[in-house]
């Protein structure tokens, strides 16, 4: 990349512009595909071009705006009011009778679940002991990662709970581990491993007569499943005992990064979710959310993509991510030695090798997703994980189907059943030849050491001795024994080479002195 020059004069900056404007599309060529329904987990596409003009629009138009101060800039105070009474319609909460339902648009999926959690965490302070260290966070085992962050940063103990093979967990199993230390129960509309939609009604039933608050992750569903049809259980704030809702408005919403919307039933609950200072010399500090200063350029273009499609264009977008879900998970069925993980309820599913067939009928989901790398598609790998119980749920692959799928739907279904084809029979990686050819980082606790001793120089060393970590190989060509070894590796160590591998990604390369 270039180093930044001295200002150019007048004459000369239309000109430099465009060249640092080339500068950003070349680098934008390394990058997977935002469009077009090739890259099926992270791009949420609507195959409607016209959506991302009005996206692109509405955030220049409110680029300069500070979303920190709705007084200042009252544009942000009524963009977040009707996103939050379009979310709070959808979601059934305008006839709650268990507290008015209001929200806030957060920065994301991961910011609304913390909110939530730092919300629930507050409200049990005040009612409960607090000489008690930690309250807990109880959720099955699929709850989204987001949450083992939002534990981790507000000091909460997290309670998994075990799920069956195909990722639902027992009810009572769940309500049994109640107890006057949860601050909060996490149930999911649908779970992002699996679409797995979580017992919501009876787990929501159960916290209420424990006073427990119900949380419902719906990030991933709550702006698709409304629409998706009417045999669906219920899950949003129509079933009581329901106490907040988190909705991405970047997923199935189609707004650009990062945008959420945060519903919470009542209004002295959700004002826990605030924070207020007059304790400084400067201005009163007042958030509904996390950040300050924020752009309130994802907010516009939300706003203006959910007036542009309403309730008839997000019914007609869910109706097609339904009918090119419906046809992939039936093609799914078909193909020998795959199968689909549990009944998954939204645009979403996880296939796994169909352990019932014989050996050389199996097809490794790892090995399929290296192969359709290779035929131009991209899904997501997911490592398998033993849970509490000792019960290990298997390696999975996960799509994401949007509306674009189905303009590719015909290329991708011939894809999936060559992928499948060629790689059939290949067993899955043993991770043991490969634990036993990573370089000998001599720690106090065997060959790789704690997690706590590991420093950066041995976690590159580690990296390094699997052929990845530098900005130019950052990853294998072939992920299936990558995601072995993050597998089998413990967690600590795991998550130690991860966040080296990430932050040598983005460090500045080191002048040379010679």
């Amino acid at each position: 990349m270039n180093e930044p020059t001295e200002p150019t004069e007048p004459t000369e900056s239309a000109e430099r512009s465009d060249e640092i404007l080339a500068e950003l599309r070349a680098l934008r060529q390394a990058d997977a595909p935002t469009h077009g329904g090739h890259v099926l987990s992270y791009v949420y596409d609507s195959g409607l071009p016209e959506l991302d003009e009005l996206a692109a629009e509405a955030i220049r138009i409110m680029q300069p705006v500070n979303g920190l101060d709705p007084t200042t800039f009252p544009s942000v105070a009524a963009l977040e009011r009707d996103l939050v009474a379009f979310a709070r319609r959808m979601l059934h909460g305008e006839s709650s009778a268990d507290g008015e339902v209001v929200g806030s648009v957060t920065s994301g999926g991961t910011e609304s679940c913390l909110l939530a959690v730092k919300t629930a965490r507050d409200v049990w302070r005040e009612t409960h002991d607090t000489s008690v260290d930690s309250p807990r966070l109880l959720a099955p085992v699929t709850v989204h990662a987001a949450f083992h962050k939002a534990a981790h940063y507000f000091g909460l103990e997290l309670d998994l709970v075990p799920v069956d093979a195909g990722g639902r967990v027992d009810t009572a199993e769940l309500t049994s581990r109640f107890g006057d230390d949860v601050a909060l129960v996490v149930v999911s509309a649908p779970s992002y491993p699996y679409a797995t939609l979580d017992p919501v009604v009876d787990v929501a039933a159960a916290a209420s007569v424990a006073g427990i608050a119900c949380h419902v992750d719906a990030c991933i569903g709550g702006w698709v499943l409304p629409w998706w049809g009417e045999e669906l259980p219920a899950w949003d704030f129509a079933v009581p005992g329901v106490t907040s809702i988190s909705a991405d408005l970047h997923k199935f919403g189609y707004g650009p990064k990062g945008a959420s919307v945060l519903l919470q039933r009542g209004r002295d609950r959700q004002r826990h979710q605030y924070f207020a200072t007059k304790r400084w010399p400067g201005y009163p500090v007042v958030n509904p959310t996390m950040l300050g200063s924020k752009s309130a350029g994802a907010l516009a273009a939300a706003w203006a993509i959910t007036r542009r499609l309403g309730d008839g264009g997000f019914a007609e977008l869910s109706a097609s991510c339904r009918q090119s879900t419906d046809a992939l998970v039936q093609l799914v069925g078909e193909i020998d030695g795959l199968r689909v993980v549990g009944s998954p309820v939204g645009p979403l599913f996880a296939v796994a090798a169909d352990e019932t067939a014989q050996p050389e009928r199996r097809v490794d989901p790892h090995h399929l997703a290296d192969r359709m790398r290779q035929l131009g598609w991209l899904l997501q790998q997911q490592p398998g994980l033993v849970q509490s119980n000792g019960v290990r749920l298997a390696h999975t692959t996960h799509l994401t189907i949007t509306p674009v799928t189905e303009s590719v739907l015909a290329r991708l279904s011939v894809a999936l059943v060559q992928a499948a084809d060629d790689v059939r029979g290949v067993p899955a990686v043993d991770p043991a030849g490969l634990l036993g050819a990573l370089p000998p980082v001599e720690l106090d606790s065997g060959p790789l050491g704690s997690a706590e001793a590991l420093g950066s120089a041995e976690a590159a060393g580690v990296l390094a001795g699997l052929g990845i970590g530098s900005a130019e190989d950052a990853l294998p060509e072939q992920m299936a024994p990558l995601l072995a070894l993050i597998e089998a590796l413990p967690a600590p160590i795991t998550e130690r080479l991860l966040i080296e591998l990430l932050a040598r990604l983005v460090e500045p390369e080191v002048p040379s002195t010679g």
